[in-house]
């Protein structure tokens, strides 16, 4: 299986998509760290994960199996297509990925959290809007990167 050291390097952006499907590239690059004991801080099928999964309708369970085989991007692709319940057309692939990618930050809660983390970021940017932002300047920052 090929896998990245999560340790050593991030996940592809979580905007990099496969299919048209926005973070599968991510989720994948982390289920196969995962799978070799390189994950990590990074955390397959946390909750912007679980997104993925809800807008397919594939158990977390079942995409990690699939990972275990050993495919490529591509044959894990297919998998997704034909187990998405369900299915879903091209543009409703599309329109879910540009929502994913400026959705909101959330709740009270959550704006609170996200605030503290975009501030030990560099409390100078204001353009760390979405999660999506967060996500990509937390990845640079976190091996090495001027914020």
């Amino acid at each position: 299986m090929n896998s990245l050291d999560l340790s050593q390097r991030p996940p592809r952006s979580p905007r990099v998509r496969l299919g048209g499907y926005a973070m599968l590239p991510r989720v994948i690059d982390k289920a196969r760290a995962s799978l070799v004991g390189k994950a990590g801080d990074y955390k397959y099928g946390n909750p912007m994960d679980q997104h993925f999964f809800a807008f397919t309708g594939i158990a977390q369970d079942a995409l990690l199996e699939q990972v275990k085989t050993g495919a490529g991007d591509w044959a894990l692709l297919l998998w997704v297509n034909a187990n998405a319940s369900p299915k879903r057309a091209p543009h409703e692939i599309r329109t879910w990925s540009e929502w994913l990618e400026t959705m909101p930050v959330g709740e009270a809660e959550d704006l609170e959290w996200f605030a503290a983390q975009a501030k030990r970021i560099n409390p100078a940017r204001a353009d760390l809007q979405t999660i999506m932002d967060y996500l990509d300047a937390d990845d640079h920052v976190s091996f090495g990167g001027a914020a």
